[in-house]
C-alpha cells in the first residue's frame, strides 16, 4: 500500500486535502468519486527532502500543446499522441516528463493527474485538463488554454521588450562608473603623487574610492553577491514573497501598474477556467494560486468563503479592498447578465491595455532620466579629476 495525498471538494464546494493509503492512485480516486466527491488530484505523498522539479519553459510547452491538440483532433488516441510527441522532444528533461505522463496514462491514470504528478506544469493547465475530462470535451478546453497562454505570452513579451533599453542603460551607467573608478582614476592618482600638490576634497574622495576599488573591490563584490543571494533565498519563502509584494504594491506609480497587471492576469485565468466548465470556487482558488502577487492571492482566498456562502463574486472581491473599482463594477455587470466569463475577459483586456500604456509613458520618462544620471556621473568624475590640473594652470602658477 502507498500513501497518497488526495485533493477533493464536497457537495458544498469546500476544498480539502487528505492523506490515504491505497494500492493505486486510480483506486483511491474511484473510491472518493463513488462517494460523491469531486476529486481534483491524487498523487503520492511527498517524502522528506524531495525537491520540486524545474518548471517547464512556456514556449516549447505551448508548441507541444498545439501539436497535442492537432493529433487528438485528427483522431489519434491520447496515449499514442503523448508517446509520439515525447519521442520528438529535444529537451531531455521535458521528454522524460512526457514519457512519465504516457506511462501513467497507460496504467490507467487520468491525464490531468499524470501531468500534475510531474510537479512542473502550470496549475491552470492541470485544472483545465480536469475540467475537460469531466465535461468530456478535452479538445475545446485545450484550445481555450492555448488561446489564453498565447495572449499572456504576447503581453509578457511586450512588457519585457519595453524594459530592455532602460535595463541596458542602467548596465551602461554601472559599467562606465566601474571603469572610470578602477582604471582611469588610479592613473590620475599616480600623476598627482608626482606633482605633490594640494588636492581638492572632491578629488581626494574620488582617488580614495579608486584605491579602495582596486585593492578591496573584490571583497565588496563578494559581500554584495552573498547579500544578493540571501535576499533571493528570502524572497523565495512565503514571508519574503509577501513582504516584497507589499513593497511593490505600495510604490507610488509602479504599484498601481503592478496591481492592474495582476488583476488582468487573474481575470483572464478565472475566465478560462469558468468557460471550461469548472465551478466558481475551485476556479477562484486556482486563479489565486496562478498569479504572482501574494497579497492579491490572499485577498482572493479570503473572498472564497463569502462566495461559498452564497454572496456574489463582485461583493466578495470588493470586501478585499484590493481590486480596482472598475474591475468590481464590470464583474458585477457580468454576474447580473449571466456573462461572467466574457466580462472577465473584458476586464483582462482593459487592464492589459492600460498597463501597456502606462509602462510606455513611464519608460519614456525613465530613459532620459537615466541618460541625465549618466551624464551627471561622468561630469562629476571629470571635474574631480581635472580640477587640480586647472588650478595648476591658473593665475600665479609658474612664477
Amino acid at each position: 500500500m502507498t500513501e497518497f495525498t488526495i485533493r477533493l471538494a464536497d457537495d458544498r464546494g469546500r476544498i480539502q486535502e487528505q492523506t490515504h493509503a491505497a494500492a493505486t492512485a486510480d483506486e483511491l480516486r474511484g473510491r472518493f468519486t463513488q462517494a460523491g466527491y469531486l476529486v481534483y488530484s491524487v498523487k503520492p505523498r511527498a517524502s522528506f527532502g524531495s525537491g520540486s522539479k524545474k518548471k517547464v519553459k512556456l514556449a516549447p510547452f505551448l508548441v507541444f500543446n498545439q501539436q497535442f491538440l492537432t493529433l487528438i483532433r485528427a483522431g489519434l488516441p491520447i496515449l499514442s499522441s503523448l508517446e509520439l510527441l515525447a519521442k520528438r522532444q529535444k529537451d531531455l528533461a521535458f521528454r522524460a516528463q512526457l514519457e512519465d505522463v504516457a506511462t501513467r496514462v497507460r496504467t490507467g491514470e487520468s491525464i490531468s493527474a499524470a501531468f500534475e504528478a510531474q510537479g512542473s506544469f502550470p496549475l491552470v493547465y492541470t485544472t483545465t485538463l480536469l475540467a475537460g475530462e469531466r465535461s468530456g470535451n478535452l479538445e475545446e478546453v485545450l484550445q481555450r488554454f492555448l488561446d489564453f497562454q498565447r495572449v499572456a505570452l504576447t503581453f509578457r513579451k511586450k512588457l519585457k521588450a519595453s524594459l530592455i533599453y532602460p535595463a541596458f542603460l542602467v548596465v551602461m551607467v554601472i559599467g562606465m562608473f566601474i571603469f572610470l573608478v578602477t582604471f582611469v582614476v588610479p592613473r590620475f592618482a599616480q600623476l598627482y603623487d608626482q606633482l605633490n600638490t594640494k588636492l581638492p576634497e572632491l578629488t581626494l574622495f574620488l582617488l580614495a574610492l579608486g584605491q579602495y576599488a582596486q585593492h578591496d573591490g573584490i571583497y565588496f563584490l563578494l559581500a554584495a553577491g552573498l547579500i544578493g543571494y540571501g535576499i533571493y533565498r528570502w524572497v523565495k519563502t512565503e514571508k519574503g514573497a509577501l513582504a516584497v509584494d507589499r513593497i511593490r504594491v505600495s510604490l507610488p506609480v509602479l504599484g498601481s501598474v503592478w496591481v492592474r497587471y495582476q488583476v488582468g492576469l487573474f481575470s483572464r485565468t478565472l475566465a478560462t477556467l469558468l468557460t471550461g466548465g469548472l465551478p466558481l470556487v475551485p476556479s477562484l482558488e486556482t486563479a489565486a494560486r496562478s498569479i504572482d502577487s501574494k497579497q492579491i492571492g490572499r485577498a482572493v482566498f479570503s473572498s472564497v468563503e463569502d462566495v461559498r456562502e452564497g454572496k456574489g463574486l463582485s461583493v466578495s472581491l470588493e470586501a478585499t479592498k484590493v481590486f480596482p473599482e472598475l474591475s468590481i463594477e464590470m464583474v458585477e455587470v457580468g454576474e447580473s447578465t449571466g456573462a461572467l466569463p466574457q466580462m472577465l475577459n473584458s476586464v483582462a483586456e482593459f487592464f492589459e491595455e492600460d498597463v501597456e500604456t502606462q509602462l510606455t509613458a513611464i519608460m519614456s520618462l525613465i530613459e532620459p532620466l537615466i541618460l541625465v544620471v549618466m551624464g551627471v556621473v561622468v561630469v562629476i568624475i571629470l571635474i574631480a579629476l581635472y580640477l587640480p590640473i586647472f588650478s595648476l594652470n591658473g593665475p600665479g602658477t609658474g612664477q
